[in-house]
């Protein structure tokens, strides 16, 4: 795996919802090489571990990369203080991403914060594309517009109603398999949703790939923190987040 630690400047910042911040970051040597799917660790000032952020666009042109994150404790707090012009600490591409091969239909399943890494699937795949998020209420929706303009169909969801359909996104998943069965499902967010999701694809005999969200230490695959269980050639062992995945197979992800 190969990957670069540096400090890259910060050339738009703004903010998608209540705590929820989308950045672009100019690194020409990362974005070159990143794939679909991987993560970037960020180092914030005062803290010793990184937090893992998955990568949210590429843009191999310009030579940027999009990072959208949630603030979810005091280290994520002090990265979203960084600003247009500052200079921001990382270590990417990390992990393995998912893999296209030759599927020509798709659907995408977001899920609150794990909806950013499907945006650049469904800039993929495009009107061959069926891109579901789903968030708690209207307050939490994030980068919708975004996504209809990858020119696929954009299926949002809220738990409340209050934006989208009312529901859940395994609902508007079965409604869509139920309207054309597609060659590859790809899936990330709460591991409970994850799991509804594999049910699904495993009762429609649906290829699917799920990105697993996991707390974890060094990025790389040394502190052993972000472990979860799977499946290879019939035997149980422990594979680690950050560098056997975050992309792995729905059938070797033991739940």
């Amino acid at each position: 795996m190969k990957y670069t630690q540096g400090k890259y400047p910060i050339i738009k910042k703004t903010t998608q919802a209540k705590e929820i911040y989308d950045i672009t970051v100019l690194c020409p040597e990362i974005s070159e090489v990143a794939e679909t799917g991987q993560f970037v660790n960020i180092l914030a000032e005062g803290f010793s571990l990184r937090r893992p952020v998955s990568l949210c666009g590429i843009d191999k042109e310009n030579g940027t990369i999009r990072l959208v994150f949630e603030v979810r404790g005091k280290g994520t707090k002090e990265i979203s203080k960084l600003n247009e012009g500052d200079l921001i600490d990382i270590i990417a591409p990390l992990g393995r991403g998912f893999k296209l091969r030759d599927y020509k239909k798709a659907i995408t399943v977001g899920g609150g914060i794990g909806t950013p890494p499907m945006l650049p699937l469904a800039e993929t795949f495009g009107e061959n594309c069926v891109s579901i998020n789903g968030f708690r209420n209207a307050a939490a929706v994030i980068l919708q517009e975004d996504f209809k303009a990858t020119g696929a169909k954009t299926v949002l969801c809220t738990d409340d109603g209050s934006a989208g359909k009312k529901g859940f996104v395994t609902e508007a998943l079965k409604e869509e398999i139920l309207s054309e069965k597609p060659d590859v499902i790809f899936a990330c967010g709460p591991n409970a949703m994850i799991r509804a999701i594999v049910s699904i694809a495993n009762e429609y005999d649906i290829p699917c790939q799920v990105s697993l969200e996991e707390r974890m230490g060094c990025g790389i695959g040394a502190c052993l923190v972000c472990a979860c269980r799977t499946v290879r050639n019939g035997e149980e062992y422990y594979a680690h987040v950050c560098q056997d995945g975050p992309v792995f197979d729905s059938k070797e992800v033991i739940f």
